[in-house]
């Protein structure tokens, strides 16, 4: 009866966990490779609790299962994870309530504390803020019993080491679990956003054009990320390497061209668009050499959609064999965006760009260049596969308008006449460290003149 009884119950909270999964994170629930992975890790916490019971029940690292779940597949799944573990941790402790709610508590605020992870997140504050949490549920329950007071401490004491090792195990399984799983986790998406990665570094030396428009849509995107729901470290990872592709032919970008001859005005508008276009396939390339996530490759492809390239299409249907373009051949290859981060990088490209080129940047002339550019992309169909809502796009307009306007802000132009004083400065400046003035008493020459030029130098 009593195996029976413990099989009913695990079924149970089985059950209720893929139930939830598929309710409210059916994407988790749909990939085999999350499942089979929550599965391990929570297999390897009961393993860790069961050799902590011989000890101490309050030693049991279990807040380390839910702190890999949220950093490795999602926040909400972790949380799940965390009242699992807690229950079935309670049939190896014998339903001890206190042995049970210090490893719920504790991976409740281990993952609140990894959950905000728009600049990273720090294993060493979890683990410590698990462990103070740990301390004072034990105090508390502890209480309540009316155990020893020497006890309680010892007890707490134990408790601040489960948290700790929390901390400390889920740092050593981490890279494993993420290399074994090809999973992409924050830290590893900001280690590739730093400036002294081999490839950013290879784009600054040979399109340093590029390299500075990317960090600019960067900003632009990542802005906008936080206010539509979308996750701002792939958004600005996405846009530092979207471009990636053009260090193959730097000089065919108008942004790397400088003060030298366009290379498009010799060659068919045909061949121009083959070449512009072929920056999205070795971007992709350089990216699989590199061994850059998945994420990012999909960002790469999917960020100019099946847009047309409008430049060269429009010189071509000037030629005399007009008849004969067909604009699907001056189209990007695709796919569309399938993200809200592959959309954002698609809009703040086109934006950043397009106001870029306007001669007399004011607020208006970028608001209409912002408005104008979603809303022709929306009607195009790039929009179509992403979970954009015709809300999130407006919020995205205003926020593009309000940054490109503060990123192209006017400088206040001097007046002739102080430029002209600036000038005479600068001149009396020079004149003063070198002139030779005529010494009366020797007649020689001398070179200390004081004040303004003299008339006797």
């Amino acid at each position: 009866l009593r195996i029976f009884g413990l099989a009913i119950f695990v079924i149970t909270v089985m059950a209720l966990a893929l139930g939830y999964l598929y309710k409210f994170v059916h994407h988790v629930y749909e990939n085999d490779l999350y499942l089979v992975l929550l599965g391990f890790i929570v297999l390897i916490t009961l393993f860790l609790g069961k050799a902590a019971h011989y000890y101490s029940d309050f030693a049991a690292p279990i807040a380390a299962g839910a702190l890999l779940v949220a950093i490795l597949i999602d926040p909400r799944v972790g949380l799940l994870t965390g009242v699992i573990l807690g229950l079935l941790f309670g049939v190896i402790v014998d339903h001890d309530l206190r042995a049970v709610a210090v490893p719920v508590i504790g991976s409740m605020v281990g993952v609140y504390s990894v959950s905000k992870s728009s600049h990273g997140y720090s294993l060493t504050r979890a683990g410590v803020w698990v462990a103070a949490v740990n301390f004072l549920v034990i105090g508390a329950t502890g209480f309540i019993q009316q155990i020893n007071n020497t006890q309680i401490l010892v007890q707490g004491m134990l408790g601040v080491f489960s948290g700790i090792a929390s901390a400390v195990i889920t740092t050593g399984f981490l890279p494993y679990l993420e290399h074994a799983f090809n999973i992409t986790t924050p830290i590893k998406l900001l280690d590739l956003a730093r400036p002294n990665h081999p490839l950013l570094q290879r784009l600054l030396l040979d399109a340093p054009g590029t390299y500075h428009h990317s960090v600019l849509v960067g900003n632009l995107a990542e802005t906008a990320a936080d206010a539509v729901g979308a996750d701002p470290v792939v958004v600005r990872v996405g846009a530092y390497y979207h471009d990636i592709g053009k260090i193959k032919r730097p000089y065919f970008f108008v942004e790397n061209q400088a003060d030298a001859e366009n290379p498009h005005d010799k060659i068919a508008p045909s061949l121009s668009t083959l070449i512009v276009t072929s920056h999205i396939r070795d971007g992709a390339d350089l990216c699989r050499d590199y061994k850059l996530p998945q994420v990012i490759v999909d960002i790469i492809e999917q960020h100019h959609g099946t847009t047309l390239v409008s430049y060269f299409y429009k010189r071509a249907t000037e030629n005399e064999h007009s008849d004969c373009i067909i604009e699907a051949d001056f189209r990007y290859e695709g796919p569309r965006p399938q993200s809200k981060e592959a959309a954002l990088i698609m809009l703040a490209d086109a934006c950043e760009a397009a106001v870029r080129s306007l001669s007399k940047r004011n607020v208006n002339r970028i608001e209409a260049t912002v408005r104008k550019i979603i809303r022709e992309r929306l009607h195009d169909g790039q929009l179509d596969e992403c979970n954009l809502t015709l809300k999130d796009l407006n919020i995205i307009g205003d926020v593009f308008i309000r940054v490109l306007s503060s990123m192209f802000h006017t400088r206040i132009e001097y007046p002739e006449a102080l430029k002209e004083l600036e000038r005479k400065k600068a001149k009396n400046g020079n004149n003063n460290k070198q002139c030779p003035a005529k010494d009366d008493s020797t007649g020689t020459i001398g070179t200390n003149c004081e004040g303004s030029v003299k008339k006797s130098c």
